[in-house]
């Protein structure tokens, strides 16, 4: 039997929450959790842990794991004159109302979810005080319309600050462009959401020409990478000790064992400046050093032998 509970010894009153879809369970409401396996309560230590095929809700994210922990503290000038009431409460209702989440811990089969982006990893802790999700463990990823992350060791994502780092073969993929970065550590900022839909085209009526995308649709602003640096197109491959790419402009600059390869193709120096749209690349000689490249032609293809007693063709004309 699913045994059932509704946390609302942790809910605490918070102003609107808006409309974005980003993983953020830090503006406050009521925390929905059930688990197939029960729901133990320890007052003493303030926490509250779930077992079993578990679900946490806040608003638009859901989190799900094999365990849950929650961790909640009383609100400060606002004690209850018992830790937590001994009974629990209907839906809807707040005994005490003195106490609030401050630290949520999933464990095994992390799964975080909002109608835009998911989130997996083995482990994930959030801090409900920064707003930072942190997941940890095997094949961690974050998800969005527009781009994925991945990495190896540890990946954060810091909601209200819009930004994630993703450290441990860390890769940024953009399916839409084609594109992908990696290196040992990369910071990918955001753009901010928009704080309300944009008013919909009538049934039948196409979007006007030129119409630009409503900005803060969760997409990269721009990615900061760190070591074994690589910018891949389907055309080309840009390596370096570090960089930064701007989604916006398709523009990436990088700096130190620049290396830049297309096809059989390569320039070497120390720093450059690529646009990952056009391929264009502008390598600048630092004081003390020489931009190097190799170029390799296209061979022409050797015209046919004349068959056996066919005289050869003039080649003077």
């Amino acid at each position: 039997m699913r045994a059932h509970g509704l946390v609302l010894l942790l809910m605490l009153a918070a102003p609107g929450i808006a409309p974005a879809q980003d993983i953020d369970m830090s503006k406050g409401g009521p925390i929905d959790i059930t688990a197939r396996d029960g729901i133990e309560w320890r007052q003493q230590e303030q926490v509250i842990v779930a077992r079993g095929d578990t679900r946490a809700m806040r608003g638009d994210v859901t989190v799900t794991a094999d365990r849950l922990i929650a961790r909640y503290r009383p609100v400060p000038g606002r004690e209850a004159t018992t830790p937590v009431a001994a009974a629990a409460p209907r839906p809807g209702e707040s005994r005490g109302g003195a106490n609030e989440i401050w630290r949520l811990e999933a464990e095994g089969h992390v799964v975080i979810r909002t109608a835009t982006d998911t989130a997996r990893g083995d482990r994930a802790v959030y801090d409900v005080d920064n707003a930072v999700m942190v997941l940890t463990g095997r094949d961690l990823s974050l998800e969005t319309k527009a781009q994925t992350i991945r990495a190896s060791d540890s990946l954060e994502y810091w909601s209200q600050k819009k930004f994630a780092v993703a450290r441990g073969n860390a890769k940024v993929v953009e399916p839409a462009e084609g594109r992908q970065i990696t290196g040992d550590t990369l910071v990918a900022y955001f753009l901010d959401r928009p704080k309300s839909p944009p008013p919909a085209a009538p049934r039948g009526v196409p979007a006007a020409p030129g119409t630009k995308p409503v900005p803060g649709e969760g997409k990269l602003d721009r990615v900061e990478a760190f070591g074994n640096v690589e910018i891949r197109t389907p055309a080309d491959i840009v390596r370096g000790d570090r960089g930064v790419y701007s989604a916006e402009s398709g523009l990436a600059r990088l700096l130190g064992g620049v290396r830049i390869t297309h096809g059989e193709n390569q320039v070497n120096g120390q720093e450059a400046i690529v646009n990952m749209r056009t391929g264009v690349a502008r390598l600048v000689a630092t004081p003390g050093s020489r931009v190097q490249g190799l170029i390799i032609p296209k061979e022409e293809k050797p015209s046919a032998a004349p068959a056996p007693g066919q005289p050869a063709k003039d080649q003077r004309r």
